[in-house]
């Protein structure tokens, strides 16, 4: 009897057919343990958040309400007066922003790849951003024509004749240009409502257009990540240290 010969195979704790994995093995299988878990977001996922959201979706929402305010405003000052021009009730400003939203959150639902891999990725935002800027312009547009009808309105003087509201600029010049107002026959309560229409309009186009034009902003610097105004200074700065060097 040998108690003290220890058994082959058994040594160290071992089983037979049993082997100690080597240091190359070990960190194999440490990368297929990281590999499972669950992947970290890079810089392009994090570049592609804004204010800790996913980037399309803090503008279309802001957009849909802005773009429905406008619209439900605008034709609420089409039925003060069936007389108002078009471009004094700017609800094709606001509709165009509505529709700038639906096309943000189609995008939003799109599978992000880097660099636009995908085409239609890159249909969908070329789209966002063209859209985007069109809405930034026709709300400038609704702001201006507001803006003007207003100043327009604090000089006027108006009269009610045959259930409509007739206002002159000038009562004493009789070539002034005379507004008329169909189906209102109260010229006191017509202004004073158009006058505060038009304001929450100018309001509500300035924010829109600034949403509008925050969205585009966006878009174009996570399509070229920076402004390439220095980058190309950097590498003669480089040749320029090597050669002081050399």
């Amino acid at each position: 009897r040998s108690r003290g010969v220890p058994r082959h195979g058994h040594a160290g704790g071992q089983r037979p057919g049993q082997h100690r994995p080597g240091g190359a093995q070990r960190a194999a299988m440490r990368k297929q343990k990281e590999s499972k878990g669950e992947p970290k977001a890079g810089p392009e996922e994090e570049s592609h958040t804004f204010c800790g959201c996913r980037f399309p979706l803090l503008f279309a929402f802001l957009q849909l309400a802005l773009g429905t305010a406008v619209t439900v405003l605008g034709f609420l000052m089409a039925g003060i007066s069936s007389s108002l021009p078009v471009r004094d009730t700017p609800y094709w400003a606001g509709i165009l922003v509505c529709v700038v939203s639906l096309v943000g959150f189609v995008m939003l639902c799109t599978s992000y790849q880097p660099e636009e891999k995908t085409c239609l990725q890159f249909t969908v935002k070329l789209m966002y951003f063209t859209l985007s800027a069109l809405a930034l312009i026709a709300c400038v547009l609704a702001v201006a024509f507001a803006a003007h009808h207003y100043v327009q309105m604090t000089k006027f003087t108006c009269d009610s004749l045959l259930e409509s509201c007739h206002c002159k600029l000038d009562m004493e010049d009789p070539l002034s240009r005379t507004f008329v107002y169909q189906d209102a026959a109260d010229c006191g309560t017509l202004t004073s409502m158009l006058s505060l229409y038009l304001l929450l309009q100018m309001g509500l186009n300035l924010v829109a257009a600034l949403v509008c034009l925050a969205a585009c902003f966006v878009v174009w610097k996570h399509r070229y990540q920076v402004f390439y105004v220095g980058v190309r200074f950097h590498p003669l700065t480089a040749t320029e240290g090597q050669q002081q060097k050399a």
